[in-house]
């Protein structure tokens, strides 16, 4: 049965202390943390005893290869990988989120499929590459900025990630990337997008993607990983406009998964 969790990254621009406390409240099964600029996101003692306080428990790390944390844990893409396993095992995940390089890392770009499989033997933690997107001002191609490529079902990596905010901005379909990647499929970011040239990262439902087949998909093939909401709730006016998205967003995972209605 998956863990349906919250990243953390879906309270911005609350803090990561914050995200536990609406996973808490709500009743979702677990976090994922977004190792970002929020410095008690970089943490391990704090996010841990977050946790514990909570009692929710972390099923992934969120490695920091965005392009505004390119100086968070220092500016060595293999080391924030390996600082990120060692933030996973200290806490309990069994989950690294990593996005391939961009285009202008080439040299770590080279290495990188052969690389994630050297980490996830040494660390015994696994390395669920992402899908990406081209980027574009249009509905036009757009440019390529990502190597060796922004589909992981098309790479020999043991275990992917699935974000359909992504996906909708490639114009891909992710229940048919979910058919290619079979049980390398490890983690989901549960979220929505209209097709537009912006990550827009809405709660599901509310876009063009197929969500709710997808989950259908991942019941029906025996998906046994991490169902992760993360949204966007920035222009949230208040904290129950939040907490209200995050609730819709939980509910919306454990329908279409078939687990029932949270308990809050």
């Amino acid at each position: 049965m998956p863990l349906i969790g919250l990243s953390t990254a879906s309270v911005y621009p609350e803090s990561t202390a914050h995200a536990f406390s609406y996973a808490a409240l709500l009743g979702y099964d677990a976090v994922e943390v977004m190792v970002g600029i929020d410095a008690l996101s970089q943490q391990v003692t704090a996010v841990r005893q977050l946790s514990e306080h909570h009692e929710v428990p972390i099923c992934a790390v969120h490695a920091p290869c965005l392009l505004i944390t390119q100086r968070v844990w220092g500016t060595d893409p293999w080391g924030k990988l390996e600082r990120s396993a060692e933030m996973a095992a200290a806490v309990g995940a069994d989950v690294v989120v990593v996005h391939p390089p961009f285009r202008w890392q080439k040299e770590y770009a080279r290495e990188f499929v052969q690389g994630i499989a050297g980490l996830e033997q040494a660390t015994g933690v696994a390395f669920a590459v992402e899908n990406m997107y081209p980027w574009r001002a249009t509905q036009k191609r757009g440019v390529e900025v990502y190597l060796p490529g922004r589909d992981p079902s098309q790479h020999d990596y043991a275990n992917a990630t699935i974000d359909l905010s992504h996906a909708a901005v490639a114009q891909e379909d992710p229940v048919a990337m979910a058919a290619r990647l079979g049980d390398r499929l490890r983690h989901i970011h549960l979220t929505d997008g209209t097709g537009s040239a912006k990550d827009e990262h809405l709660v599901p439902g509310r876009g063009s993607q197929p969500a709710a087949e997808l989950l259908r998909h991942l019941t029906e093939s025996g998906f046994g990983g991490h169902v992760v909401v993360e949204i966007n709730t920035r222009r949230a006016a208040t904290v129950d406009q939040r907490t209200a998205d995050l609730a819709e967003s939980l509910a919306f995972a454990r329908t279409h998964l078939g687990l029932g209605a949270p308990e809050s």
